[in-house]
C-alpha cells in the first residue's frame, strides 16, 4: 500500500494510511503493529480514532525516523510517499518510493 508522512508546519508528526488503506489491510481487532524500518523494528499502539476518521501512526520513534529520511531525501517540506507492505500478521515494512526518473 501507499502512504505518506503526516505533518504539522516542518515537523512529521505521522504516517497517514488513508481511510482505504485501513479498511483493506487493517482488521478492527489489531490495536498495534510492528513496522520494520530497515534494521530498525518499532512497535506502534493503533488509537480507537485509526478506524474512524484518523487513519494514522503516531509514534516519536516512527516520527524521527520519517524527520530524518525527509531531511536525507529532499530539501523541501513536501510529504514523503512511502511503501507499507505486509511482512505477516501485524507487521510491515516501510520504505521510501523512489521517484520517477525523467
Amino acid at each position: 500500500m501507499v502512504v505518506r508522512t503526516r505533518q504539522s508546519g516542518q515537523e512529521v508528526t505521522g504516517l497517514r494510511v488513508g481511510a482505504a488503506n485501513v479498511r483493506r489491510y487493517f482488521p478492527k481487532t489489531v490495536s498495534r503493529v510492528m513496522l520494520r524500518l530497515g534494521d530498525l523494528e518499532i512497535d506502534c499502539k493503533l488509537s480507537p480514532e485509526f478506524w474512524h476518521g484518523k487513519p494514522e501512526i503516531e509514534d516519536p520513534r516512527l516520527c524521527e525516523w520519517l524527520q530524518f529520511r525527509r531531511s536525507r531525501q529532499q530539501t523541501d517540506r513536501r510529504p514523503i510517499t512511502l511503501a507499507m507492505d505486509s511482512a505477516g500478521g501485524d507487521s510491515y515494512t516501510l520504505q521510501a518510493i523512489a521517484p520517477p526518473s525523467f
